[in-house]
């Protein structure tokens, strides 16, 4: 790995615990590692899930977990599972609570009972203090509402997957949150986003692939994993005109902040 140990990166969130990676995950993490991704974060976003992120995370030294309940099964909360995440996230390798949010795109779940899930676990954030990673589709405005109206600045987070516009961008970062970035960058037609990294400061981003999901434009349609993050980075240098250096280094760093993932070790493969 010798090319890469002025450019390890960090996958700020994965869901490695999916079924397409059932078959091989040993050989995924070992391609992520070679391509020089010194850390991941696998993201629960039910209880089963969050169980098998963490199960991962113990794994495998590098690989650290988030638990939570998504939007989508926001009918999972209520006092028996909040008291199951709360015991969940004293486990050392969990470093969050989330995904967590609002999908007002899919609406899989009513969405009185979203706001209601939302609101619940962060106060159990702020109760753990852990930070909160979100998720937001069509939902930004009632996001930043519900973050502000629950002190959420207290812990921090960062909003994963970030698809707003540079508005809602300046809001999030008012309340001292992270903005985070994936494949979808890369795609001809997300010049909005493009925008909005290129008015943001670089010590506010992370990197993630959001695997297996959103492949970068070289790899649409197939199967995403964490040692695609490298494109992403790639282009967020090529849009602030900056090194892949300088892009590993500072999201890998905001990512330590954020999470507490310690220093990042350079191994040889």
């Amino acid at each position: 790995m010798a090319e890469y140990q002025d450019s390890l990166l960090v996958d700020s969130h994965a869901h490695l615990d999916g079924s397409q990676f059932v078959d091989d995950l040993d050989a995924t993490i070992d391609r992520a590692t070679a391509n020089g991704i010194s850390h991941i974060l696998t993201i629960g976003c039910d209880l089963k899930s969050s169980e098998q992120s963490i199960a991962i995370a113990n794994k495998y030294e590098h690989i650290f977990a988030a638990v939570g309940v998504h939007p989508h099964d926001a009918v999972e909360i209520d006092d028996e599972s909040l008291k199951i995440l709360r015991s969940m996230l004293t486990q050392p390798k969990v470093v969050a609570l989330g995904e967590i949010g609002l999908d007002f795109y899919r609406d899989r779940s009513p969405r009185e009972i979203q706001r209601y899930a939302f609101r619940r676990q962060i106060r159990l954030a702020r109760e753990m203090g852990k930070p909160i990673i979100i998720h937001d589709r069509d939902a930004h405005n009632e996001v930043i509402q519900i973050l502000k109206e629950e002190k959420s600045s207290e812990i921090g987070g960062v909003l994963h997957c970030f698809s707003g516009d540079l508005q809602i961008a300046e809001q999030c970062l008012e309340l001292g949150f992270y903005l985070s970035f994936t494949g979808t960058i890369t795609y001809p037609k997300n010049q909005e986003i493009r925008d909005v990294i290129k008015h943001i400061p670089i010590d506010r981003m992370l990197v993630e692939t959001d695997c297996p999901y959103l492949s970068p434009q070289k790899f649409r349609g197939k199967r995403n994993e964490p040692a695609l993050v490298r494109y992403t980075a790639e282009k967020i240098a090529e849009i602030k005109d900056l090194t892949i250096e300088d892009v590993a280094i500072i999201t890998s760093a905001n990512c330590r902040s954020l999470f507490g993932l310690g220093a990042v070790k350079v191994t040889s493969v």
